[in-house]
């Protein structure tokens, strides 16, 4: 019993199998494959579709949203679908989509299309790192941005969600990239052009182009949709920095075709060609230290540009504008369009440069200036600068500019000496020094005064000088010698007298006459030093010497002596001072 039911048991199995495989095989579900279904219901969350085979899938509405095919959706419609699992372990149903089924199809015809290297039809859709996003039958593809153009784009709106033809350089499957490129269809395009270009022109002919982009070393222009190449020393005989100072983009140009390079295809054009050069024969039209009229065509940090004729510019170099600013700026004393004459100084043919002198063509100020006011010569002017070690002015009827050394303001110098000055201040000052070679001016303020330490030219050291007090402090006193009364010399109160109970400034007055003596006397670096103690010890060795023997033998005391000494010394001299 138990060997027959074994054998009914296997009998079925393999009857159950034999059905099963049969079942499958008229089965059409495959996972992974895109299937037709038709759409049986549409609800506002979902669309239903029959599979056949007693199947049903459910498809979110979103994904007929994203492809914008829900306002053309009917029951009964035909649509490919995703078979992405025939039993979903979750709930069992199968589960299908519509996205996909047309990412699928796209990435089958971008595959094709990379193969045969063939033409697609996209939307760039917005800005990615390195680059644009480029919508090519709800494929998402890379566009770099080397490759959005044949020329560089500052602005790509022109660009955005417009259909564009686009070539695929790149695919891969398993990391899911599309790499097109815009540029290399463009390129193509071009080539044709240029192809048919290059037949029709040839070296020498004058064409209508228009300025298609500007950079600092030349432009580009574009003719029958090919670029040409318009160097900048090609603009014209004159000198150019930038090409945007003659043209500008979209502008309509006429140039000469002055090359063309069959293998690499490009175009050299000028425009300076389709005129004469003017540095030809030049040497006949134009000679150095010649004077001539021109225009001021531009003002620069190093000079300034002239023209002579269409075509023929010269520089007059910074030192050469005038004779008297030498760094001035160019815009302070010529301008755009002024009409000037200048000189020639220099003519160079084969290196195409004219040097010019504008300074040269008026007379030279320090001539006439050493002529109306030489050494010694006082002169009016006014202080245009003040610095840590004189004055600048500048001089009255002239365009010089002179300058006064701290040292030459005042005879008593000073750290404050400048302080009392200040811009746009009139002063008289006295011409010490012309340098026409380094066109130098030296003034003085002081040299207007006699020197006070004139009065101690003849002096030695231990000469006897009256001196007026003029000023009385806790250290000691001013007094003014001579007949100057400004410059002052300090007795210090160490010095006032010989003994140090009479070393007190406060019993000398304002206007007092006082003999001292000269203790100190520096005639290099006009110094002197005076003192009454010097003077008092003198002749008090003077009185030893003279009345000390007569009075030793009397029995005098010294005191006694000198002050009969200086007594009638005092007497004699108020004696002589009626008198006078």
């Amino acid at each position: 019993m138990e060997v027959k039911t074994e054998a009914i048991k296997k009998e079925n199995t393999k009857e159950f199998e034999s059905l099963l495989k049969e079942d499958f095989k008229k089965r059409v579900l495959k996972e992974g494959s895109i299937i037709k279904a038709t759409i049986s219901e549409i609800g506002k969350k979902h669309v239903f579709v029959d599979l056949k085979a007693k199947s049903e899938g459910i498809i979110p509405i979103e994904e007929f949203k994203i492809s914008k095919e829900l306002d053309t959706l009917k029951i009964g419609s035909k649509i490919d679908v995703y078979l992405e699992r025939i039993e979903s372990a979750r709930t069992g149903e199968v589960v299908v989509s519509r996205e996909k089924a047309r990412r699928f199809s796209s990435w089958e015809r971008m595959r094709k299309a990379f193969e045969k290297q063939e033409e697609v039809e996209g939307i760039i859709t917005g800005r990615v790192k390195g680059g644009m996003a480029v919508n090519i039958d709800s494929c998402l593809c890379f566009l770099p941005g080397s490759q959005i153009d044949a020329k560089p784009l500052k602005n790509f709106d022109h660009l955005m969600n417009v259909p564009l033809k686009f070539l695929c350089v790149k695919l891969d499957k398993t990391r899911g990239n599309i790499v097109v490129s815009r540029r290399a269809i463009l390129e193509k395009n071009k080539s044709v052009d240029i192809d048919k270009l290059l037949k029709e022109i040839k070296e020498g002919d004058i064409v209508e182009a228009q300025v298609r982009a500007l950079v600092d070393w030349g432009c580009f222009l574009e003719y029958k949709k090919c670029d040409m190449l318009l160097h900048v020393t090609d603009l014209s005989y004159s000198r150019v920095k930038k090409p945007s100072e003659l043209l500008s983009i979209g502008q309509k140009v006429k140039v000469k075709i002055i090359k063309i390079d069959p293998e690499t295809k490009r175009i050299s054009c000028g425009i300076k060609q389709m005129h004469a050069d003017p540095y030809e024969n030049i040497e006949k039209k134009y000679k150095v230290n010649n004077n001539y009229k021109g225009i001021v065509t531009k003002c620069v940090d190093y000079g300034a540009f002239v023209k002579l004729e269409e075509g023929l510019e010269g520089l007059i170099h910074q030192s050469e504008l005038s004779w008297t600013k030498k760094n001035a700026q160019s815009s302070k004393i010529l301008s755009p369009s002024q009409e000037v004459e200048v000189k020639i100084i220099e003519l160079d043919s084969e290196k195409k440069r004219i040097s010019l002198s504008y300074r040269q063509t008026l007379e030279n100020p320090w001539n006439s200036f050493e002529k109306k006011s030489p050494v010694g010569s006082i002169v009016k002017s006014k202080v245009i600068n003040i610095t840590d070690f004189g004055l600048f002015v500048s001089i009255e009827n002239s365009d010089l500019v002179g300058m006064i050394h701290y040292k030459d303001i005042t005879w008593n110098e000073t750290d404050d000496s400048l302080k009392k000055f200040k811009k746009n201040d009139a002063l008289k000052a006295k011409i010490l020094e012309i340098d026409r070679e380094k066109e130098k001016i030296r003034l003085g303020i002081k040299q207007l005064e006699k020197d006070p330490f004139d009065f101690f030219v003849n002096k030695n050291n231990g000469d006897v000088v009256t001196a007026t007090v003029k000023n009385v402090s806790k250290n000691g006193i001013k007094v003014s010698v001579g007949q100057d009364e400004k410059s002052l010399f300090t007795i210090k109160k160490s010095e006032l007298a010989k003994d140090i109970e009479n070393c007190r400034p406060e019993i000398f007055n304002m206007g007092n006459k006082v003999d001292c003596m000269i203790v100190g006397l520096d005639k290099e670096k006009r110094k002197a030093s005076l003192s009454i103690k010097e003077l008092e010890l003198q002749n008090e060795k003077i009185a030893i010497k003279k009345y000390g023997k007569d009075a030793t033998s009397s029995g005098q005391m010294l005191g006694d002596i000198l002050g009969k000494v200086l007594g009638t010394k005092k007497k004699s001299n108020k004696k002589d001072k009626e008198k006078k």
